[in-house]
């Protein structure tokens, strides 16, 4: 038996998959369609490992996930093909639209078909768990609890929306079909392989090269920081001890603002990779006129999954960026790659 990773190829994708095959000789299909953040290097270490098949493909073709079904006899689908990022939702929606709610929805009917002809003994063990976002709870106020399983949905931003939808149809799908789903939504993650567009590697690297470190607003914004690693182990547990049809929020319990978040790092910074100056990253940070629509606050309450299946997460936020700068100081050609676009230069020279 085997599990299939969509979008596998991204940051919590990879992730998932190096730490699946760590602690287990299932085999793994992964497939990604290699967009600007689908980086292929990311598995590169399980290049020779015969428990591990790499495909080149959408979620929306159905011909093609089917065929992968059947091949490897899937026990399970661990979907986390998404446009994720909420600036370039804001410039051009048409991506999270298409990837997001149309590519879930034939994502889901590719594993319908299948799950409908397995064997009665197959047909019970088969899974589809969906990753989503804390994002689709909208944002919150100071005062405000966190968001748990209960919570509306309120999302504000093209991204959030579409992922809010391709929620709802995992939600119908079980409802209507008695499709096996899991939902997890949960909170910023941070760690080793984020494409460098989002804050935390963004800063790195603008750190390294000299750069400002663009702070939107104020930087009072607030989130909830989950170490990839931890929210990868809480997925494994859930799709051991989950209940079928059920939500389970993950978060870090780390509610910090990004100001907060570039300030730690820059600490951090300090410490492992001073400058030949003696000045502090932090003289680079630069506010930025705030961006359309910036939620306040989002923070997850993971105590359902804490109650239920007995997980919390290992790294606190300090011992988990800690972790993360050292990532990208040890790994800095991978970073180096990535920005530069040779990554791309080559994906099309591997795949035109």
């Amino acid at each position: 038996m085997t599990i299939l990773v969509t979008g596998a190829a991204g940051f919590i994708g990879s992730n998932f998959v190096l730490d699946w095959l760590s602690q287990s000789k299932e085999d793994v299909v992964s497939l990604d369609l290699l967009t600007y953040a689908g980086n292929l290097e990311n598995l590169s270490s399980l290049e020779k490992n015969p428990h591990h098949h790499f495909v080149r493909g959408s979620i929306g073709d159905r011909d093609l996930v089917s065929s992968l079904l059947k091949k490897y006899q899937v026990r399970a689908i661990v979907n986390f093909a998404a446009e994720s990022h909420v600036d370039r939702s804001i410039k051009e929606s048409k991506d999270f639209i298409e990837t997001n709610i149309v590519g879930t929805y034939n994502l889901l009917e590719s594993g319908r078909s299948y799950w409908n002809d397995l064997d009665q003994n197959l047909k019970q063990d088969f899974r589809f768990l969906h990753i989503s976002s804390d994002e689709v709870y909208g944002s919150l106020n100071s005062s405000d609890h966190p968001s748990n399983e209960k919570d509306s949905y309120k999302p504000n931003s093209p991204y959030s929306a579409s992922k809010a939808a391709s929620d709802h149809l995992v939600r119908a799908w079980f409802k209507t079909y008695n499709l096996p789903v899991y939902t997890v939504n949960s909170a910023n993650n941070y760690g080793p392989y984020q494409f460098p567009e989002k804050l935390i590697p963004l800063c790195i690297f603008n750190a390294l090269q000299g750069k400002p470190l663009p702070i939107y607003g104020d930087g009072q914004q607030i989130r909830d920081w989950l170490f990839v690693k931890d929210h990868c182990g809480a997925i494994r547990e859930i799709l051991i001890n989950g209940q079928i049809g059920e939500t389970y929020n993950v978060g870090g319990w780390n509610e910090k603002t990004n100001l907060e978040v570039v300030e730690t790092l820059c600490a951090i910074l300090d410490e492992l990779k001073p400058k030949s100056d003696g000045k502090s990253y932090a003289e680079q940070i630069t506010f930025l006129k705030d961006r359309p629509g910036h939620d306040k606050r989002y923070a997850i309450d993971a105590s359902k999954l804490k109650n239920e299946i007995n997980w919390h997460p290992q790294e606190s936020f300090e011992t988990g960026l800690r972790k993360t700068v050292l990532w990208y100081l040890e790994n800095e050609g991978w970073m180096n790659h990535v920005v530069s676009g040779e990554y791309q230069d080559w994906i099309q020279k591997q795949y035109s």
